[in-house]
């Protein structure tokens, strides 16, 4: 059995009924995380929308992650930032929010990027955008291969992330990730069936 989890991103709109979506998808089965990710959003509103989510994940025992804001992140009490590579810096996120928090940093295909994370004391490094995808556009486009370099060299948790689905998450499974990042594939379709097809493959079922 694979030990790589599913750390879910949420879509760019999380009102209306996403509370009840979001209740549905981490029903199927274990998520480790959950990004809030919300673009040009004032801190209020961002907040207002989060708190019921982050209490749904609370109940869970899902990570809640904020996207890019360390303010927000503090505010909220969440359990950590994902940091852009403009978004500040691990230190800089380790002041604010304490030694507890979980800090992750983008690091698109560099082994650069992710050995300075590391150092910096990052918790989690990201690698992306494997495949294209919908949600966010990249022009970065590593190799699995890159996973299994970091897997064989660092103990620092890698996560997977750009255009994955169930159907082509293997070969990052395979060469070692520890999360798989997913959004589009799984709030663009039936979140449950989703969940439990990404559940199938990454467990072999």
């Amino acid at each position: 059995m694979s030990k790589c989890q599913l750390y879910l991103i949420s879509p760019l709109d999380v009102s209306g009924a996403f509370p009840q979506r979001l209740e549905r998808a981490l029903a199927e089965g274990p998520v480790a995380a959950f990004q809030f990710r919300v673009k040009e959003m004032d801190q209020h509103e961002a907040a207002r929308l989060a708190e019921p989510l982050l209490a749904i994940c609370r109940d869970r025992d899902v990570a809640f992650i904020v996207n890019d804001s360390i303010a927000l992140t503090k505010r909220l009490g969440a359990d950590g930032v994902h940091l852009g590579q403009q978004d500040g810096t691990v230190r800089e996120a380790r002041e604010a929010l304490g030694r507890d928090a979980q800090i992750g940093v983008t690091c698109h295909a560099s082994r650069h990027l992710a050995m300075e994370a590391g150092e910096a004391g990052a918790d989690y490094v990201a690698f992306g955008s494997f495949f294209p995808s919908s949600t966010k556009a990249s022009e970065h486009r590593p190799e699995p291969e890159l996973l299994a370099w970091w897997h064989a060299l660092m103990e620092i948790p890698s996560v997977a992330i750009g255009g994955i689905t169930p159907d082509n998450c293997l070969p990052l499974v395979e060469a070692g990730a520890d999360f798989l990042a997913v959004s589009a594939a799984v709030w663009g379709t039936d979140e449950a069936e989703a969940i439990k097809a990404f559940h199938q493959r990454i467990t072999g079922g």
